[in-house]
């Protein structure tokens, strides 16, 4: 909801307020204003001018000469505009004016010819497209007769405005016009609110005899009115109510148009008005539709209707879609002559349906679905027409065809004054309370220790006991609760053990470099297939998908890693190492008759170069053993490094030769390796590593108890050995030898080389280890690390047939 400042203050005084301090009364009153539009900001010295004289630019001929009487002097400006004529008031920028966007306004020459400051357009004022009236949309907008020349032009279009925003939640529908608006700035500042004023002066004839409402569907639609106006002339409608119109984003038509959405923001109700004579009959039926029948709508599109839809009809076809949009061939048009102006309450339910069904919201419809005030319909309607008859010269014939079926009983809610106070906290009395309310003008009575409040049909929003308290704490001030410590027995809050590892995790990924990814948890059905933990679950599909690519529950994180990557690669960013935490979804059935399984993972991506020092010269692609050095990294992080293990492993969308399977106590919860060539063709990426954890799995694993050991007073004795074995033999097994065999004294093993070539038998390769022994207590001896060493050796020989390489 946009609600102008200037406007507003023809409903209560807020003279002493500037918007700001209105927007924060608002705030902290319930009502959150969300921002502030300025919409003369930066704008000046443009004033009203009077285009006196109009030619063709001798050298350009879609450029005219004005001499433009500005007030203070008349001056040549050369404009473009198409509709530029003589006898036009416009609004002209001097030079040294300033238009938003900071654009400045100087003396120029234009094809030889000087020009003395800009005729504008209302866009080039700071007015969106989409509100400048049609008339206006490709030139310059023109003011009315009876502007003064010279005068303030942002005055006369009421630019110098500020427009608040509000988010309003969904049942504070009474905040939806400008005089519920004036009723909570009214409350909150505990001042009188002013109604609108109507004189509505009715001729001779009745309504009655040019048309008869029935109402079919007394449930949809409790009240329906009609009211006749004749002899109405089509043609913009005033400057101020296109101004307040545009002020709350609606673009101005004509005076009738403009009228009815006038008193829609006005009061939140809803108008519409048809041509009499292109209405077909002199009947209004409304009615549910038939399965099949269809309207066009005012947007000219056609729609096919079902009988959950009410519509108004002429007796014999629909003529709108009750509370969401007209018809077209019964518009307002130009022509017109004789208007039907229809002011009702339709059911908000029924009014939704059709708006959710039809993809279509409007104005009307967001109003009819979170309610209005049914009490003011005719009201509103009275308004509208003293306005069209003062501005469209129409004659407004006696009398409202209507059928009414509304209940005339305004809904109580007792509340007692101890109970209240014990919700919020506070110790009010019952004047306070009943202070409130008044201020509220929700009228209440005291009965002992209860007070009964009556509700107004404008306040739907007000159901429950508990309703009555928020309206106490919000109009007593939410700063003003006390603040207490909670009684009895309190459990401080703390992560969770589980919670507590995610977090290291992700912080863990982070420090190492790389980037977190939030990504879509829908998919399409071919990335459902790639980069799988396991296939032996069923895929999970959307009911109703919004496309294609969004149609399946994603069953991977990486194939949307790699679409991250791929969006960074086409903008020439090369180099990106990224990751996600999040989740993954299977199903145990084929056919989904049960919850989705659930299960979180951890992943991550990385291409291009991994480290690079441009001074030293020094660059290191991403490659195999930097992803599995981060995947050692935060096994270490989660104090799970004595339980992974790695061994080599075939998968699909994996390189063959530079993949592996990642086994924790020796089930396999991961993958690491490098994107298949081809799949990172599909892609259109170059080499990229990846890697994928089940997360769930490490959480749940037992942490290692953390150990402590002193420092060694004594030295340690090193070893290195090049052992030849089969290319078969990986260096892990080799490793998990040297360990068991080396018994206490062997406290380290590390692989310095890797030799496969010359000098070696054909299927054979070496591979030299670095050992240290060491005993924290005292200095070893040559004969026990020799005996140590030896057993290691022989261990390698007996189980894996490995030499030592001469």
């Amino acid at each position: 909801m946009l609600v102008s400042y200037q406007w507003l203050k023809d409903y209560v005084n807020i003279e002493d307020l500037t918007p700001e301090e209105t927007a924060e009364k608002l705030t902290r009153g319930g009502v959150e204003v969300d921002l502030l539009h300025q919409r003369s900001e930066g704008i000046d010295h443009v004033v009203v001018g009077y285009v006196e004289e109009c030619k063709k630019h001798p050298d350009a001929d879609k450029l005219n000469i004005c001499q433009v009487n500005t007030g203070s002097e008349t001056a040549q400006i050369i404009c473009g505009a198409p509709n530029v004529a003589v006898g036009q008031k416009v609004a002209a920028a001097k030079p040294g004016a300033v238009l938003p966007g900071g654009m400045k306004i100087k003396k120029a020459k234009l094809r030889g010819e000087a020009s003395k400051g800009m005729i504008c357009s209302l866009q080039e004022l700071g007015i969106e497209q989409k509100l400048v009236a049609k008339e206006f949309s490709e030139g310059i907008f023109v003011f009315p007769d009876d502007v003064e020349v010279g005068t303030d032009a942002i005055a006369a279009l009421e630019l110098h405005d500020t427009v608040l925003e509000l988010d309003l939640t969904p049942n504070r529908a009474d905040c939806m016009s400008m005089l519920g608006v004036g009723y909570e700035m009214a409350a909150l500042l505990d001042r009188e609110v002013t109604h609108p004023s109507t004189n509505l002066l009715e001729s001779f004839g009745s309504a009655s005899d040019f048309i008869s409402v029935q109402v079919e569907e007394t449930e949809d639609n409790p009240y329906y009115g009609a009211k006749v106006i004749k002899n109405v002339t089509i043609a913009p409608s005033p400057l101020w109510i296109q101004n307040r119109l545009t002020a709350a984003g609606i673009r101005p038509i004509n005076n009738v148009v403009d009228i009815t959405n006038y008193v829609l923001l006005e009061y939140g109700q809803p108008l519409h008005a048809f041509d009499l004579d292109r209405f077909g009959s002199k009947e209004v039926v409304v009615r549910r539709a038939r399965n099949g029948e269809s309207i066009t709508t005012l947007d000219e599109e056609n729609r096919t209707l079902t009988s959950d839809h009410l519509v108004i009809t002429n007796g014999r076809e629909p003529v709108a879609l009750a509370g969401v949009m007209g018809g077209s061939f019964s518009e307002v048009q130009d022509d017109t002559r004789t208007v039907l102006l229809e002011a009702a309450y339709f059911h908000p339910v029924r009014v939704r349906k059709a708006s959710k069904d039809m993809g279509l919201r409007s104005e009307s419809s967001s109003r009819f679905e979170k309610g209005i005030d049914s009490s003011r319909v005719e009201e509103a309607a009275d308004r509208a027409a003293s306005l069209i008859a003062e501005y469209a010269g129409g004659e407004v014939l006696a009398g409202t065809v209507d059928q009414d079926s509304r209940s005339k009983k305004d809904a109580v809610i007792t509340t007692k004054v101890e109970r209240l106070n014990k919700r919020l906290g506070m110790e009010l009395s019952t004047s306070d309370i009943l202070a409130i309310f008044r201020r509220l003008r929700l009228p209440a009575l005291e009965s002992g220790d209860h007070i009964t409040v009556t509700i107004p049909p404008r306040r739907p929003d007000l159901v429950i006991e508990e309703d009555l308290a928020e309206e106490v704490a919000r109009l007593y001030g939410y700063d003003h609760i006390p603040t207490t410590l909670p009684s009895g027995a309190t459990t401080p809050g703390a992560l969770t053990k589980r919670q507590l590892n995610r977090r290291k995790a992700r912080r863990f990924l982070e420090g190492s470099g790389l980037n977190e990814a939030i990504t879509y948890s829908l998919t399409s059905p071919e990335k459902t297939q790639r980069f799988l933990l396991t296939d032996q679950y069923h895929t999970v599909s959307v009911a109703m998908p919004m496309s294609e690519e969004r149609s399946m529950m994603r069953t991977s994180l990486i194939p949307h890693l790699l679409d991250n990557i791929q969006y960074n690669r086409n903008r020439q960013q090369y180099d990106s190492a990224v990751f996600e935490v999040g989740s993954v979804f299977f199903s145990e059935v084929e056919a989904l008759t049960k919850q989705p399984e659930e299960k979180n993972l951890v992943a991550g991506a990385i291409s291009g170069v991994w480290d690079l020092h441009l001074w030293q010269g020094e660059k290191k692609k991403t490659d195999f053993f930097v992803v599995k050095g981060i995947v050692e990294g935060l096994a270490e992080e989660l104090r799970l490094s004595d339980a992974i293990t790695y061994q080599a492993a075939v998968r699909d969308d994996l390189h063959p030769g530079r993949s592996a399977d990642i086994l924790l106590q020796g089930r396999i919860v991961g993958f690491i390796g490098q994107v298949h060539p081809l799949v990172a063709k599909e892609w259109d990426l170059k080499e990229t590593f990846v890697f994928q954890l089940d997360l769930d799995a490490l959480l749940d694993q037992k942490e290692l108890p953390l150990q402590y050991t002193t420092l060694p007073r004594y030295p340690s004795v090193t070893r290195d050995i090049a052992l030849v074995v089969n290319t078969a033999v990986t260096a892990g097994e080799v490793q998990s030898v040297i360990e068991n065999a080396g018994g206490e004294l062997l406290k380290h093993v590390q692989l310095f080389d890797v030799y496969e070539g010359s000098n070696l038998e054909s299927g054979k390769k070496s591979l030299a280890f670095s050992l240290i022994y060491l005993d924290p207590e005292r200095t070893l001896t040559d004969e026990e690390v020799t005996s140590a060493h030896n057993r290691v050796l022989q261990k390698l020989e007996d189980q894996l047939q490995a030499v030592l390489r001469k």
